[in-house]
């Protein structure tokens, strides 16, 4: 019995890096990702967003944990009346900042 529990909770852990903690809220979908600064636009603000990048001893995928960063970033463009987001910086520990912009 204490050998199934062992499996089981082994399986768990290795399903856990599959998961996808964040999703798209609604409004976000309209808003595009820049890699700079835009020109011609207003900028709205900047927002700061994170997501758990390690759990215990796993370290979280990078790939996963940059794109869940940017979908927190545009979850958050609507609430500014933005419709475009670049990144102020590379992620670090679980973080990242984000500007948020209104172009026509």
């Amino acid at each position: 019995m204490p050998a199934m529990r062992a499996i089981l909770l082994s399986c768990t852990v290795l399903a856990l890096p599959a998961c996808t903690f964040v999703k798209l809220a609604p409004g976000a979908q309209q808003v595009k990702v820049l890699s700079a600064a835009p020109t011609g636009c207003e900028r709205r603000g900047d927002v700061a967003v994170s997501i758990t990048h390690r759990v215990g001893f796993y370290e979280r995928d990078d790939t996963r944990v940059r794109d869940e960063l940017e979908l927190l970033a545009r979850n958050e463009a609507p609430g500014l009346n933005a419709n475009r987001i670049s990144p102020l910086g590379p992620p670090e520990d679980g973080s990242q900042r984000w500007a948020m912009w209104r172009c026509n």
